[in-house]
């Protein structure tokens, strides 16, 4: 089989109904409509809360990424393990006993973040956040309610990552649209009708993350396969999976002191408002990894299920179109977004000091995301044959190196010291990265995947470099929205001609298409 017609052609044998165009179509629409949702519901929220109690959110977005250390590398090993039992339905009851033992595992660890968390906050309040206008008991009040939305949080991972182990992208990404519209939506509805206030936007966010947590365990119990008995806590059935939940666990633990400390001690050394701005140039690469998740949740699952039957072409050929995609679908993006950052913050916020203060901050940010981005398909590689040990060794070499380097360019060069760390980071990831898995995992494909990003990179950043250095210093608003749309759309489009792969399936279907215009022709000159 040809690589280009994959997403055409390839009808997995576990799931012939649902192949990884579906699951990726439905993916990338549901990660479109929340970076659109974002991108409308930002400029509200600043405008309602003002810069300073945006700084807030931005603290409670790092807490819901430092508190994945806690996870144990269940979420990933729920899908992995998923993934396996879909292909062995013979073993369904013992699949439905591992989501019960992990379920109450989860509960308990839940309701002891936010126990934690809301017993810290009048300290966290006091001696932590540098608040100048807001009060000290308006903080606190809203740290209380970060900490209930935690605990409420906390297993949504867990039950997300059986749906998509199980390949049931399509009902994972309707609700997820849905859950995202209503809590975003509703949260801008509140602040403009109700009360404008941080501890009024928190409060809406326990009330539908509440509702969102049942809608989720409902979910994953009726999508796993039909049983001949109620599901049991079974202890031993960990035995199978803690080794690579323990890689999973210390691995995600690194990963998170790596990826978190520009922004734990950014929070202690910066006003909230530089904090904000921060937090609203991390914006763009939150937008990317959007895209980013969305590849990597179609393709991870299946990576699972072909190395569980041992089909190593098929997924050498599913690795490099996948690759490929990733390149297409992010690099012109983060191109546009780095070196037009400052403009788009403009068009975006229409706040010349909210763009001047994190437009450079984003260009950095959106860089280390791109390339963080483009290992997540190696990472899904190494996770699909339970090799955890490898990301554990790199992450916490580069943990030592960086971490220490992270704190003295923050505390030296302020907030964009910090934030040329993570570009900084992630080019070492991948020079260390990409090689060692090539070595033990699809041998040979090392040059072969450095083909796969080089090539989109090279056309899109060309493109996008000429446009930046022709587009005029003073523009209309509406031509430079069009000026930034068009140098998008080009830079994909010169991304697209150098993917083999991409262009092979493009090809495949404009004559499917052809070809079922020509039918349905016949049929009419018949009539």
């Amino acid at each position: 089989m040809e690589q280009g017609n994959l997403l055409g052609s390839m009808k997995l044998p576990w799931n012939p109904h649902s192949g990884f165009k579906l699951d990726l179509a439905a993916s990338l629409t549901a990660s479109a409509w929340s970076m659109l949702l974002q991108m409308a519901c930002v400029p509200l929220y600043i405008r309602f809360l003002g810069v300073e109690a945006y700084g807030l959110i931005g603290f409670y977005l790092m807490l819901q990424a430092i508190l994945q250390v806690l996870d144990l590398g269940l979420s990933p090993t729920m899908n992995r393990e998923m993934a396996r039992y879909s292909v062995q339905p013979e073993k369904a009851d013992e699949a439905r006993d591992l989501v019960r033992t992990l379920e109450l595992g989860y509960w308990l660890i839940g309701l002891m973040i936010g126990l934690v968390f809301v017993t810290a906050s009048p300290w966290v309040a006091a001696h932590w956040i540098k608040a100048s206008g807001i009060p000290v008991a308006s903080v606190r009040h809203a740290l209380m309610l970060m900490g209930i939305l935690a605990a409420l949080q906390w297993p949504v991972s867990f039950y997300q990552g059986g749906l998509l182990g199980l390949r049931r992208q399509i009902l994972f990404n309707v609700f997820r649209t849905i859950a995202s519209t209503v809590s975003n939506g509703g949260a801008v509805l509140v602040l403009w009708i109700i009360s404008p206030t941080i501890q009024a936007f928190f409060l809406w966010l326990v009330v539908t993350n509440a509702v969102t947590l049942v809608c989720w365990t409902v979910f994953l119990w009726k999508s796993l396969p039909a049983a001949t008995r109620s599901p049991e806590f079974r202890l031993p059935l960990l035995r199978n999976i803690v080794g690579f939940a323990a890689g999973m666990s210390g691995m995600t633990a690194a990963a998170l002191i790596l990826t978190q400390s520009d922004k734990v001690i950014l929070s202690s050394v910066l006003s909230l408002k530089m904090f904000g701005f921060y937090t609203l140039g991390g914006m763009f690469g939150a937008g990317l990894s959007m895209i980013i998740m969305s590849v990597f949740n179609t393709a991870y699952p299946r990576f699972s299920a072909l190395v569980a039957q041992g089909d190593e072409q098929a997924l050498v050929t599913l690795y490099h179109m996948s690759t490929q995609l990733m390149a297409v679908l992010i690099l012109p993006l983060a191109t546009v977004l780095a070196l037009f950052s400052t403009d788009i913050l403009q068009l975006w916020t229409r706040n010349s000091e909210v763009a001047q203060g994190a437009g450079p901050i984003a260009t950095l940010l959106v860089i280390g995301s791109a390339l963080n981005g483009l290992m997540f398909l190696p990472y899904a590689l190494q996770l699909a044959y339970g090799w955890t040990s490898i990301g554990l060794r790199i992450t916490i070499s580069l943990t030592i190196i960086f971490v220490p380097a992270i704190w003295f360019m923050a505390t030296t060069y302020g907030v964009l010291g910090a934030a040329l760390m993570w570009p900084a980071f992630n080019c070492v990831y991948m020079a260390i990265g990409v090689p060692l898995t090539h070595r033990r995992l699809l041998k040979g494909q090392a040059l072969r995947w450095l083909g796969d990003i080089g090539l989109p990179l090279v056309a899109s950043s060309f493109v996008v470099l000429i446009g930046r250095r022709l587009a005029g210093a003073t523009m209309s608003q509406p031509v430079q929205i069009g000026v930034i749309l068009g140098l998008f759309f080009c830079a994909t489009g010169a991304a697209v001609l150098v993917s083999s792969s991409i262009m092979s399936w493009l090809i495949s279907q404009s004559r499917r298409v052809s070809l079922h215009a020509k039918r349905i022709g016949a049929t009419w000159k018949c009539l």
